[in-house]
């Protein structure tokens, strides 16, 4: 029976997103997951073969899909980012390239056996690695900023650049082999290249001047992105296929590097869709491939090609491109050793695999078996490898998930010293000096600046820390920072802790942003006066003779339940809406009265 086309969108839809989510639930690498259930429904069980389906429209929605997500992801290459990374960046997206095209081409002719031909063309695609498959593995380890920072760089523009050599390899090919030679169509590829970086320029402009004066309306702002985005990678792109990737990346770091206001405001939409688009083209392209192609992947020459260019030729062009440049020895050995290949490959690749085939290249039949061998093997080491690795060379984030907390009161810096005394990342952040007198004197780590402003998000390393508790004098700002910051952290990690106020705007207020800290209805006010009178910070640890229930019972009834750790070393907090209740093994840490001793001390100080 065949599959209609309505099974086959809802069957990449389920697959897609089902497996990002069980990505995140076992903590696995996403691209791996998904790349597994598309073979399993396609060339393995045969379900669908969207390739087949779409028709004439696979390609075209592929490349679409490939230009909103590098667009996406060029959104965040902020120039302030470089700040002492400069160098080995500029470095490895120039010399670096040159070098791993070269050697690249080199190990396709000598290992896989391709003509010189196509193997230069073949090298120069296989430099990119891209965000399709670079932002999966950066969300999924908590590398430390400077790898992340050059991994992110790296994949983004290297992307376009890749296509383009291996466009500039094919129009080179072309002019020497050609009995009338014509210069017409190199120049056609350089001035195509140049219009693309200048039509990306020209609409990030246009976008970021419209956008604060006011002639996009709200409702409009994303949707008229998209269309920009389409529009600017198709205009290139159908005059010299391969500079539409390049356009839109300009237009994204444009944007990235005019400073306009709302930019955070469709940031999040398309970070959303270029989720939505990964996990649907990465269903689409493993499914699509066919059993034979798999199988050939097995061929010694194949495997011998893969494991060269994973184990030889990217370390020796990161070592080689950033002698000097300041990396550590850990540094270097990480970035040269994760690079994964993706989507961008395995579309171009196929774009090649024809036209050097109607050029007269039979070879070229095995650039969708190599490129596949080297994409699946890539994935599923780095995928799997790039955690253990960045732990073992000191470059990731480890230990207790951190939190950070918005507000220098004294409640709250008694609540980071409990976080302390478990060792557990934590900071204080706020914008008033005078405040922050409570964490200084304290010894508790802290940040002078406004959360909400651009410079803290340049000039604050937020990786270590998972949840965010608002806990200032102020309603509207507590609800202001937690959905600013919901986005990033997820609702169930971000929380609010409310002052004592007129009650003016209070229903409103209360129902938007974080969850409320504690079951309780317990204000700031009544937390910092509690701290006044004495009361302490107590952990208790659960057993199977002394239970939830039993502790709950002998409790003292002005004791606040804050929050309570799991043996794994995982947090949660206490709120209205809580549905995970605390079990044998686990430590409750409560805010309780003090001791009878303690209180009468208090009361004659007073």
């Amino acid at each position: 029976m065949e599959t209609s086309l309505l099974f086959v969108i809802m069957l990449i839809g389920v697959l897609g997103i089902g497996s990002q989510w069980l990505a995140w639930k076992y903590n696995l690498p996403a691209i791996v997951i998904m790349s597994i259930a598309g073979l399993i429904v396609g060339p393995f069980l045969g379900i669908m073969n969207p390739e087949a389906s779409f028709g004439n429209l696979y390609n075209p929605i592929i490349s679409v899909a490939v230009a909103i997500i590098l667009f996406e992801g060029s959104l965040n290459l902020s120039f302030k980012e470089l700040r002492g990374l400069g160098r080995p960046i500029f470095r490895i997206a120039t010399i670096g390239a040159f070098i791993a095209w070269i050697l690249g081409s080199l190990t396709a002719h000598y290992m896989a056996g391709l003509s010189w031909e196509v193997a230069f063309v073949i090298g120069g695609l296989f430099i990119v690695t891209g965000p399709t498959v670079i932002m999966p593995l950066l969300r999924q380890s908590k590398l430390k900023p400077r790898p992340a920072k050059i991994l992110k760089w790296e994949g983004i523009i290297v992307d376009p650049i890749g296509v383009l050599l291996a466009v500039f390899a094919f129009e080179i090919i072309t002019f020497f082999t050609s009995d009338a030679k014509d210069g017409s169509t190199l120049l056609l590829f350089f001035i195509a290249a140049i219009f693309a970086v200048f039509l990306g320029w020209f609409c990030g402009r246009t976008i970021g001047w419209m956008f604060e004066t006011g002639y996009i309306p709200e409702f409009l702002k994303s949707p008229v992105v998209v269309a920009v985005v389409i529009f600017c990678f198709t205009l290139p792109d159908e005059v010299v296929h391969g500079t539409g990737l390049l356009s839109v990346t300009a237009m994204g770091m444009t944007l990235a590097n005019i400073g306009i206001s709302s930019l955070n405001d469709f940031r999040h939409f398309k970070e959303n869709v270029s989720i939505l688009l990964i996990s649907a083209i990465f269903i689409m392209l493993a499914s699509s491939l066919q059993l034979e192609t798999i199988l050939h992947i097995f061929n010694p020459h194949i495997i011998g090609y893969v494991l060269l260019m994973m184990f030889a030729v990217r370390p020796l062009s990161i070592f080689l491109s950033t002698i000097g440049s300041g990396l550590t020895i850990q540094e270097k050995s990480l970035v040269g050793w994760i690079a994964p290949r993706g989507i961008v490959a395995l579309t171009v690749s196929s774009y090649f695999a024809t036209i050097l085939k109607e050029a007269g290249y039979q070879d070229a039949d095995l650039l969708t078996t190599l490129t596949f061998g080297l994409v699946f093997f890539t994935v599923v080491s780095h995928g799997f490898s790039i955690s253990p690795l960045a732990k073992k060379l000191h470059l990731s984030i480890e230990g207790n998930p951190g939190v950070i907390i918005v507000g220098s009161n004294p409640f709250t810096v008694e609540l980071a010293k409990s976080f302390r005394k478990g060792e557990r990342p934590v900071l204080v952040v706020d914008s008033s000096w005078e405040n922050l007198r409570y964490a200084r004197n304290e010894g508790v780590p802290f940040y002078h600046g406004e959360i909400l402003s651009e410079q803290t998000e340049y000039n604050l390393d937020t990786i270590p820390y998972d949840f965010i508790i608002a806990a200032t004098n102020y309603h509207s700002y507590n609800s202001l920072v937690c959905t600013t910051f919901m986005p990033e952290y997820g609702r169930m990690n971000v929380f609010k802790v409310d002052p004592n106020e007129d009650e003016n705007n209070g229903d409103i207020v209360a129902r938007v942003g974080g969850r409320s800290l504690c079951v309780e209805e317990v204000s700031l006010d009544e937390l910092n006066e509690k701290i006044a009178n004495g009361y302490v910070f107590k952990q208790t640890t659960l057993t199977d003779q002394f239970g939830y229930e039993q502790y709950k019972e002998e409790k003292d009834d002005e004791a606040v339940f804050l929050y309570f750790i799991k043996p794994t070393g995982q947090i949660y907090f206490y709120a209205v809406d809580m549905r995970s209740t605390p079990s044998s093994g686990d430590v409750i840490i409560s805010l309780t009265p003090p001791s009878k001793e303690i209180q009468r001390q208090i009361n004659n100080k007073k």
